[in-house]
């Protein structure tokens, strides 16, 4: 009788994490959730852990959760990664063929990253993704994979990401003490991508723009290529901020108005429509829900005005014909869709992930972004045995190897 094969992605935010255990059976395309466990995340600001105790208790509860529901012991998981101190670039790295009769082989391939990054890093930074992007054989671009053509020069085009060294080592320790071996490290808004972009939107021209509580990642896609990514240093929880700072109320009550009663549109509220609150003393308050609105609008007109700026650097401002897509637990906000169309003059929608079989209720919400893009990754990953998953590179000679079918999973 054959096993099922199971699967589980840990997906830590700044605002909750969330443990998913999915099961898929050999011989089958079905991928059943099995478990879901979320928390609210402690000791972890903007992507960044800052206390270590509390995040492991954090991730202890939503494992134990997750265990519960499932019956499956959580003891290895792909795990995202998302932060400010993630950034990112592209390199250009150029070989000669060794073989006499021209023809390109895997030993090329991986000559040829290894020139891509040959740079120097300072002693507090390391690499976690090489994705490539385009491989050029004797000036002919647009290679997806030239193992088997001829040429005399092949050259390679990378994203590569990289992140602070005590920032992934603090994570690392997190979900270690938690009691999970991590199996790789998957930059949150890669995951997302797996989760909500189709084939169609990469190849138009796409922006899926990660709307988390400490951070805003995003991920630009173009004829199949991953073109850009970036981590920008606001995020939702910046809106509780504002809106507890202009009505000077509890961070508690920022949050239940913003999601009880937050529009990113001020026109859309009435000028006399009031908001009841707990003030001093526990007397009640009222509040006019358009100053609500003018505090979120202002915020994220600012967000959406670093994601142009992105694209800007890009060249892709406003020419996208896939458009933006938003995702992450952000998305929900009323009114976001319209102030994005006006601000970045694009076609916008909410994206969410495919529904999954078994106890799936939920799971197709934005916020489940990462975690289903980490199940999607996983099985990628592992029905590729011949590959290994990671591509953190503290061993470059050994793993250069590996990186073609690891970029692969983010490839059409």
């Amino acid at each position: 009788m054959k096993t099922p094969h199971t699967f589980i992605g840990i997906d830590i935010g700044s605002s909750a994490v969330r443990v998913l255990v999915a099961q898929k059976e050999l011989g089958s395309e079905e991928v059943k959730i099995l478990g879901v466990g979320v928390v609210q995340m402690r000791g972890m600001q903007r992507g960044v852990i800052t206390d270590v105790e509390e995040a492991v208790a954090a991730l202890g509860e939503a494992r134990d959760m997750a265990e519960r529901v499932s019956g499956v012991m959580v003891e290895k998981a792909y795990v995202s990664i998302n932060g400010s101190h993630l950034t990112s670039h592209n390199l250009r790295g150029i070989i000669a063929v060794s073989r006499a009769d021209g023809e390109i082989t895997t030993d090329d391939v991986d000559r040829v990253i290894n020139a891509a990054q040959a740079i120097s890093l300072p002693q507090n930074r390391e690499i976690l993704h090489v994705l490539p992007q385009n491989y050029i054989v004797d000036g002919q671009e647009h290679i997806s994979d030239p193992v088997g053509m001829t040429g005399v020069r092949l050259e390679v085009e990378a994203h590569v990401i990289e992140g602070s060294v005590p920032f992934i080592k603090n994570l690392t320790k997190v979900v270690n003490q938690a009691g999970v071996h991590i199996e790789d490290f998957v930059f949150a808004p890669l995951a997302c991508a797996l989760a909500v972009l189709d084939k169609r939107q990469k190849e138009l021209g796409v922006v899926l723009v990660d709307l988390g509580a400490g951070t805003t990642s995003m991920v630009v896609y173009e004829e199949h290529v991953l073109l850009h990514t970036s981590v920008l240093p606001v995020g939702t929880s910046h809106i509780t901020n504002d809106i507890a700072i202009g009505l000077r109320t509890s961070i508690e009550i920022a949050e239940a108005l913003k999601v009880s009663h937050g529009t990113a549109v001020p026109s859309d509220v009435h000028q006399n429509e009031t908001i009841s609150i707990e003030g001093e003393d526990s007397e009640q308050e009222t509040i006019s829900r358009r100053e609500v609105a003018n505090i979120i609008s202002a915020r994220l007109d600012e967000l959406l005005s670093f994601v142009d700026r992105e694209l800007k650097s890009i060249g892709r401002s406003g020419i996208l014909p896939a458009g933006v897509i938003l995702t992450g637990g952000g998305a929900h906000m009323e009114g976001l869709v319209d102030l994005a169309k006006k601000k970045l003059r694009l076609p916008v929608r909410i994206g969410r992930p495919a529904i999954l079989g078994g106890l799936a209720d939920g799971t197709d919400e934005p916020e489940y972004s990462v975690g289903i893009g980490l199940i999607h990754f996983a099985i990628e990953q592992e029905s590729r045995p011949s590959f290994h998953s990671s591509i953190r590179l503290p061993n470059i000679g050994a793993t250069l190897s590996k990186v073609r079918g690891w970029a692969k999973t983010f490839l059409p």
